[in-house]
């Protein structure tokens, strides 16, 4: 990040992470000004936060009320739900929202970057622009990035991808912004006391209904209140007693039918992913990557087969629950580092 006079809009949340990569590009010479979203109506003491780091440093605040855009969320949410997959809302908020919405309101008011709190780094390959992981990996969050356009990376900055959240914290209590003892938030931003079972069923009550837990045979082990509050490779609060460790398998949403197995059905070593976003020019038609198949997962090693828009994935070993409607993202290293080179919608498993 060098110094420039050049005006940037800083996608403001009210954390500690934002609100320091504000103050590292106003630091660097930026000519910043700041955005927060609201996407729920429990967004007002977020808001208030956010409205207080912008008067400490000194910017301009726009606030976006995204409540009735989100609805495009909430719907893409629910229904994979009901569909009997388990949605990633983070990464499709962050193209069509964040990198969407928002980018787009920066742009019409003189933006020339876009900035956020993301711990992942943007490059200069000397070719053009790439997104990589973090230098910190245990904090690394590229992969809710791996959707957004390439054309984004361009103008894009991100303050946070060299340093590590202790790092973090101390150089939000040196600027004084008194976000640096502010909790991590674990919930889904738009989902209240992230109770999203409650929203599935207040928005879809034809969901709630009884059906069938099955073992892989077919054999009926009870019943439940609904495939949608299962996910693939769940083992807790299932309530049935086995005697060992049974996970689901499988979820069949129009029979209403969760499936539960031995860890070894859980187990695949191939996947197709549909709606591939390539960050790079298309890479050849195989090429060897590593793969995450879930938000702070460790990559495994793997062979990538591309398609016009899909691709398919064979790993070197098993893995444990592949699941349907998650993001596979696609890493390679190079002398830079470890860089996101596309990712797409996980379709099914299997061996």
């Amino acid at each position: 990040m060098t110094h420039s006079k050049a005006k940037v809009f800083v996608a403001l949340s009210g954390g500690v992470d934002s609100s320091t990569a504000t103050a590292l590009l106003l630091e660097a010479g930026y000519d910043c000004s700041a955005v927060f979203m609201i996407t729920n109506n429990q967004a007002q003491a977020a808001q208030a936060d956010a409205e207080k780091i912008a008067a400490k440093l000194g910017i301009k605040l726009y606030v976006m009320d995204l409540r009735s855009d989100f609805e495009q969320v909430l719907d893409y949410f629910c229904g994979e739900y009901a569909q009997g997959r388990t949605p990633n809302p983070c990464v499709f908020c962050n193209r069509h929202m964040k990198f969407g919405k928002v980018l787009d309101f920066a742009r019409a008011n003189g933006a020339e970057y876009f900035a956020t709190g993301h711990y992942a780094q943007v490059l200069d390959t000397g070719a053009g622009f790439g997104l990589y992981a973090a230098t910190n990996s245990s904090k690394d969050q590229s992969y809710a990035l791996a959707m957004i356009r390439k054309e984004v990376l361009g103008r894009l900055i991100l303050p946070m991808g060299r340093y590590t959240k202790d790092q973090t914290r101390k150089m939000a209590a040196k600027f004084g912004l008194g976000t640096e003892k502010k909790a991590e938030s674990q919930e889904i931003c738009f989902i209240p006391d992230d109770d999203y079972i409650a929203v599935l069923e207040d928005r879809h009550p034809e969901l709630v209904r009884e059906g069938n837990i099955v073992d892989g045979s077919g054999e009926n082990l009870g019943t439940h209140r609904g495939s949608h509050r299962f996910t693939i490779g769940q083992r807790r609060g299932l309530r049935i007693a086995m005697g060992k460790p049974y996970y689901v398998t499988k979820i069949n949403a129009e029979t209403n039918t969760v499936t539960l197995g031995p860890k070894k059905e859980v187990m695949h070593n191939k996947l197709t992913a549909n709606r591939v976003n390539w960050l790079v020019a298309q890479e050849a038609p195989a090429f060897r990557a590593s793969v995450m198949i879930r938000y702070n997962s460790a990559g495994v090693p793997a062979t990538v087969s591309c398609g016009q828009d899909t691709a398919s994935v064979e790993f070197d070993d098993s893995v444990s629950a592949i699941t349907p409607g998650q993001l596979a993202a696609f890493y390679v290293d190079d002398e830079l580092g470890r860089r996101l080179v596309g990712g797409g919608w996980i379709e099914r498993a299997f061996d």
